[in-house]
C-alpha cells in the first residue's frame, strides 16, 4: 500500500481537487462557533471528556475474567467502581490534553472542532473541571474500594501529565506512556477486586497494549505521508521502525499468552479451553492488524468496533477463555 493509496482514508478535507492527495490548509482558522445547546458550554464540557472513548475502560473487566471472579458480587461491584473512576479520571486527562494542546488543534482542520479549541470550553473550566474530576476519583478509590486503587488512579495522571507537557515529544516514551494507560486499566480491575495479577496478565496486557498503540502510529504515518511532519508525536518516526515495533509486540504477546494459555490448560479437566483460545486470540490480532495496515486511523477501539468479524472473533475468544476459566 502506497501513501497515495491510502490518504483519502484520513480526514475529510473540504474543497479538495479531484483527483489530488488532500492536504490539510495551513491555518483552517476559528470555526463558526454553533448556535443553541451544541454552542453551550455544558453541551461542550460534555463532549470535552469524550464519552465515545471510555469503552476503552472495559479494560478493568480483564483481570476479575480471566480469574473467573467476574461475577462474585463484591468482585463485580468492585470492578464497576474501579470502570466508573478511570471514566472520570480519563475525562479530567482529555481536559488537560485539550487544554495544553490548543493553540496547536486550533491549527488542526479536525481538532480545531474540539470545543475547548473552539472557544465553547473557556480553558480556566476546563483546568477547574479536570481538578476536580481527578480530586473526586482519588477519594472515591480510597473510600469505596481499596486504597491502591487511589494510587493505580494517581500514578496514571501523573504519566498522562507528563505526556501532555513534555513526554510526547520524545520517540519511544510516547509509545511506552500510552500503552501505560492501557496497561493501567487492567492493573485497576484487579487491584480494586484484590484479585492477584500474575506475571503473565502483566506482560500480555502490556505488549498487548503497545502493539494496539505502534500500530496506530504507522496506520497515521502512512496515511498522512508527507504531512506527518506536522504532527509532534509522528515526527522521529518512520514507518519501517514502527513496523518493526508492530511486529516485535504482536510476537511476544501471542507468545507470553500461549504460555499463559497452557498453563491453564494444565489444571483443566476435559476440553483444554484455555489452549483452544489461543487460536481466537491470534486470529484477533492478525485481523485487528490488517485494519491498521489499511490506514484505519482512529483510536483502537473505534477500530475494533467498526469491525464486525473482529467483533465475532473477540467474542469467541471470550467464550473459550471464560469456559476454560470456569474449568481450571
Amino acid at each position: 500500500m502506497t501513501t497515495r493509496d491510502a490518504a483519502p482514508r484520513y480526514g475529510e478535507w473540504e474543497h479538495q481537487v479531484p483527483g489530488a492527495s488532500p492536504s490539510p490548509p495551513s491555518d483552517p482558522g476559528t470555526p463558526p462557533r454553533p448556535s443553541g445547546l451544541r454552542g453551550s458550554w455544558p453541551w461542550g464540557l460534555a463532549r470535552a471528556v469524550r464519552p465515545r472513548q471510555w469503552v476503552k475502560n472495559v479494560l478493568v473487566l480483564a483481570a476479575p475474567l480471566t480469574s473467573g471472579r467476574l461475577l462474585d458480587p463484591e468482585v463485580l461491584f468492585a470492578t464497576s467502581v474501579a470502570f466508573g473512576l478511570f471514566c472520570l479520571i480519563s475525562g479530567a486527562v482529555y481536559l488537560l490534553n485539550d487544554v495544553v494542546d490548543f493553540e496547536e488543534d486550533r491549527r488542526h482542520p479536525r481538532k480545531r472542532l474540539r470545543p475547548i479549541a473552539a472557544g465553547i470550553v473557556p480553558r480556566p473550566l476546563a483546568l477547574v473541571v479536570a481538578v476536580v474530576l481527578v480530586v473526586a476519583a482519588v477519594v472515591v478509590a480510597a473510600l469505596t474500594t481499596r486504597p491502591e486503587l487511589g494510587w493505580v488512579l494517581g500514578v496514571y495522571v501523573v504519566l498522562q501529565l507528563g505526556y501532555c507537557l513534555w513526554l510526547k515529544q520524545q520517540p519511544v516514551i510516547d509509545l511506552a506512556i500510552v500503552a501505560s494507560g492501557f496497561l493501567l486499566r487492567a492493573v485497576a480491575g484487579g487491584v480494586a477486586a484484590g484479585i492477584p495479577l500474575s506475571q503473565w496478565f502483566l506482560l500480555v496486557a502490556a505488549f498487548g497494549s503497545l502493539f494496539m498503540v505502534a500500530g496506530k502510529r504507522y496506520s497515521e504515518l502512512v496515511v498522512l505521508g508527507d504531512q506527518a511532519a506536522t504532527r509532534r508525536t509522528l515526527r522521529e518516526y518512520s514507518a519501517s521502525y514502527l513496523r518493526f515495533v508492530w511486529s516485535m509486540s504482536a510476537g511476544v504477546t501471542v507468545t507470553v499468552y500461549g504460555l499463559w494459555a497452557f498453563e491453564m490448560g494444565e489444571s483443566q479437566e476435559g476440553v483444554p479451553w484455555s489452549t483452544i483460545s489461543i487460536a481466537p486470540f491470534v486470529l484477533g490480532l492478525l485481523r485487528h492488524a490488517v485494519d491498521l495496515d489499511r490506514g484505519a486511523v482512529g483510536a483502537p477501539e473505534e477500530v475494533v468496533l467498526r469491525d464486525r468479524v473482529l467483533l465475532v472473533i473477540g467474542c469467541v475468544w471470550l467464550l473459550t477463555m471464560g469456559l476454560g476459566v470456569s474449568r481450571g
